[in-house]
């Protein structure tokens, strides 16, 4: 039997969920049930039945770094490699289809779930996403990147309309997920919670159907997230193909009646169930049982190859006296022999990720007190807690801490700070960029008593970092794996030559963001504002100091470049290592528009290439130019075009320090053609001095600011019932929120099953309620949150009996009984 003889009724349920993590299979048409996992760096496959956010248990698997990380090596070589590691313990622990990686552009410094992201360029998403799609996919399993598209806040993450113009969604936002599609060709792709310009992203057809599969060719299929579908049926003609988690049989009954009145053709529903089929064919796994573990020489192989991948993606942000990375004052790499007090909670007990649904049980861990006690190039003399990890101020950890880093025996501290488990996670923005105070006070204290100060700094996103200038030097670690405190002392004492580069500007300040008057969006609508003045194209552009600029990075050598050409097709350049210590640098492309061109930023990454070199080695770089270098996307002609005339071409170590440039003639499609005056102060990238009118002109039309939700409906998150007319609803929306603070308190974790709930909007109970509620049930839920608590509970009691029986018809027709 093939699918083309199976029932309206027997496609319609191959296209939601059969359990929390497994598709639904066809046993007559030779279909099986495929399995799904979170995976952007670690198969998260959890024992048991598992549960939507992936809390539970689950099966050991390497931990490798995390995107944020990762991107700071900007070698896809290098994330192609951990996607093959990936992709076989995903095949060893029987996952058909691992989902990741996540490639949305950060916005803004504080967006929790920043360490899961890649960067805020699309060039760097994009290829280093199409390099672990390709390892993950050299061993027959599906890679699906996520969150497609336009995800920029966790703050009503599945509630939020993110408002944006075209012109910036199709060169900011989507340009990654384009270059991850044409070069990997990923067999899915996840859709995102949010709306894009008012449509849910997974029944969004400009975005599946218009660009996504025809504009990028994309055949694949397109899952939910986890809760993120709304209607069936739309998603189903928008280019929807799968909906995650199971929602029982309520969609089947919505879609097989959609094509019984002829409002869904029969033709979508056989291309959604192809889709769906493919994947389940494409990635079959033999061999393998639910309850088989990885092998302990695949265990040592990818803690190796977790350790290479930290260590590449390691920046040294400071190292003696500023700028300079290398010579008499340089502190890195440690002396042989140096003594060392090493220095706070986080040298001991480590924090290698970051929390949510991508947390794995990793097969191994490493603390970086354990790694400088064991290495024979340097002593440690002592360690000292310094700090209490939540942020409580403890003056005699304090104390203990700066009598240890005082002693005559101590040549240099190590002291590992940077943001708790509470700071970071799905489901939960960051409120700043601080570090515990106590952190802070504690690096003052250590400062003050004359001794170099080494700072290891884990976190995954941007940071203050108030004691900057008083270090002696700084390296940034990020989340950086199970292996990431072996590979942070290898490039403390010098066996690894640091070579990570920033994927994200560093501000000063919070409040130099260019979003940070409006992020994260509290209400119904995220307005982007900012337009395509995203990270470095607005500080670039603008003018505004920064603490590091996007790219920068030091290294133990240092790295001369001359000799710039171009040619019609690329351009060429020299790079000298002029120390006598082989490393590697990061050289990046960028490019400015002709004068009197269309709005652009002041310069635009449009390549890169990790160059490695022996001690006074020198080679010609080629960087080639592609369908992304001079493109820019025109709304009046729904088109891609490229302005012919003079082109600055610059090249250098990061987006501030340009060491090369040159002038290049380009033939393009169109003249250039002046912006419009109207956008004000968009023209010289100053958005925060944005008017509403300007705003107006860059987005085609006005823009109206979110007012205040007074008649609520089944997509507004449960956290926004505070305001319901109902005393029911608002006692449970502020039960969970203090429900949530109580526990984050208590565990120092954010409890991700109640942030989950306070965001989630009543139709995901359709979704993720196995079928127990269905949409006349969530009308009910809205009816009490509107103030009608005794007609909503009445009526959602009435509908619990009638969808009971609608499903048991569905089962009975599925079963053939």
């Amino acid at each position: 039997m093939n699918l083309e003889d199976c029932s309206t009724t027997e496609k319609a349920a191959m296209l939601s969920g059969g359990s929390e993590w497994d598709s639904r299979g066809n046993e007559r048409a030779g279909i099986p049930s495929f399995v799904m996992s979170d995976g952007p760096h670690g198969v998260r496959r959890q024992l048991g039945s598992g549960d939507h956010l992936g809390l539970g248990e689950s099966k050991p698997a390497t931990c490798f770094p995390t995107a944020g990380t990762v991107a700071n090596s900007w070698d896809p070589a290098l994330a192609q490699t951990m996607g093959e590691a990936l992709g076989a313990e995903a095949h060893d622990l029987g996952v058909n289809v691992l989902l990741g990686p996540g490639m949305n552009i950060k916005r803004n410094p504080l967006c929790g779930r920043n360490f899961e992201y890649y960067t805020e360029d699309p060039q760097v998403a994009g290829r280093m996403a199409a390099g672990l799609i390709r390892g993950i996919q050299s061993n027959g399993i599906a890679a699906c990147p996520k969150h497609f598209a336009v995800n920029s806040q966790e703050l009503r993450r599945q509630a939020s309309n993110s408002v944006i113009d075209e012109r910036t969604m199709r060169e900011v936002y989507l340009t990654g997920f384009e270059i991850a599609v044409r070069e990997a060709h990923p067999l899915a792709i996840m859709s995102s919670y949010n709306r894009v310009n008012g449509v849910y992203a997974h029944e969004n057809p400009h975005l599946l159907r218009d660009i996504l599969r025809d504009e990028w060719g994309f055949r694949g299929m397109v899952v939910s997230d986890w809760g993120g579908s709304n209607s069936a049926v739309a998603a189903v003609k928008a280019g929807g193909s799968l909906e995650m988690p199971s929602p029982g049989y309520t969609s089947v009954r919505e879609l097989v009646a959609a094509v019984k009145a002829g409002t869904l053709s029969e033709a979508d529903l056989n291309l959604r169930a192809k889709e769906v089929a493919d994947i389940a064919r494409n990635t079959v796994i033999t061999g393998v049982g639910r309850d088989d573990l990885l092998s302990e020489e695949n265990i040592a192989a990818h803690h190796a190859v977790a350790r290479t991948v930290a260590e590449q993606s390691a920046v040294l942000l400071k190292n003696g006296a500023k700028p300079a990375a290398v010579g008499a004052d340089a502190v890195l790499p440690l002396r042989r022999g140096a003594r060392l007090a090493v220095i706070g909670d986080m040298a001991k007990t480590p924090r290698f990720q970051g929390s949510g649904s991508s947390k794995v049980h990793a097969t191994r861990e490493e603390n970086i007190l354990d790694e400088l006690s064991s290495c024979r190039d340097v002593q440690v003399i002592g360690y000292e807690q310094g700090y209490e990890r939540q942020g409580q101020d403890n003056r005699a950890l304090l104390e203990d801490a700066v009598a240890l880093a005082s002693r005559d025996d101590v040549d240099a501290v190590i002291a590992v700070v940077g943001l708790d488990e509470r700071s970071e996670s799905e489901g939960l923005d960051r409120s700043t960029m601080a570090i515990p105070s106590a952190q802070n006070k504690l690096m003052d204290a250590l400062v003050a008593t004359g001794k170099p100060v080494v700072a290891v700094l884990v976190a995954g996103a941007p940071v203050e970092i108030p004691w900057f200038d008083a270090v002696s030097a700084l390296l940034y670690i990020g989340l950086s794996g199970q292996a990431g405190a072996s590979a942070a002392v290898r490039v403390l004492t010098g066996e690894v030559n640091p070579s990570g580069h920033l994927a994200q500007t560093w501000p000063l300040h919070a409040e130099d963001d260019p979003t940070s008057g409006w992020y994260p969006a509290p209400g119904r609508d995220a307005i982007y504002r900012e337009g395509p003045f995203v990270g470095y194209r607005y500080y670039e552009t603008a003018g505004v100091p920064v603490r590091f600029p996007f790219g920068f990075g030091l290294s133990y050598s240092r790295f001369a470049y001359s000799d710039l050409h171009a040619d019609d097709n690329g351009v060429t350049f020299t790079v000298e290592n002029t120390s006598d210590t082989p490393g590697a640098t990061v050289a990046q492309l960028y490019v400015r528009g002709p004068e009197n061109g269309v709005l652009r930023p002041d310069h635009e990454l449009k390549g890169f290439a990790k160059v490695s070199l022996g001690a006074h080695e020198r080679t010609t770089v080629r960087i080639d130019f592609d369908r992304y270098t001079f493109r820019h996307y025109d709304v009046a002609s729904q088109g891609w075009h490229v302005e012919g005339g003079d082109w600055t071409l610059m090249v250098g170590e990061d987006a501030h320090d340009i060491a090369l440039e040159i002038t290049a003639t380009i033939q393009g499609d169109v003249d250039p053609v002046a912006p419009n005056l109207a956008l004000g102060a968009y023209l010289t990238g100053h958005v925060k001095d944005v008017t509403d009118a300007q705003m107006a002109a860059l987005f085609g039309h006005e823009v109206l600011a979110p007012g205040k939700t007074v008649v609520f409906d089944m997509n507004d998150p449960i956290l926004s019932w505070k305001d319901s007319k109902s005393a029911f609803a608002r006692f449970i929306a502020r039960k969970l929120e203090s429900r949530e603070e109580n526990i984050r308190r208590k565990t120092g974790s954010p409890d991700l099953n109640t942030l989950f709930l306070l965001n989630m909007p009543p139709r995901a109970m359709c979704k993720m309620t196995g079928g127990m509620v269905d949409a006349a049930m969530v009308q009910a839920v809205v009816t009490i949150a509107n103030g009608h608590t005794f007609r909503g509970i009445g009526s959602f009691i009435s509908g619990f009996f009638r969808n009971k029986s609608a499903n048991k018809r569905i089962a009975k027709e599925l079963n053939h009984d």
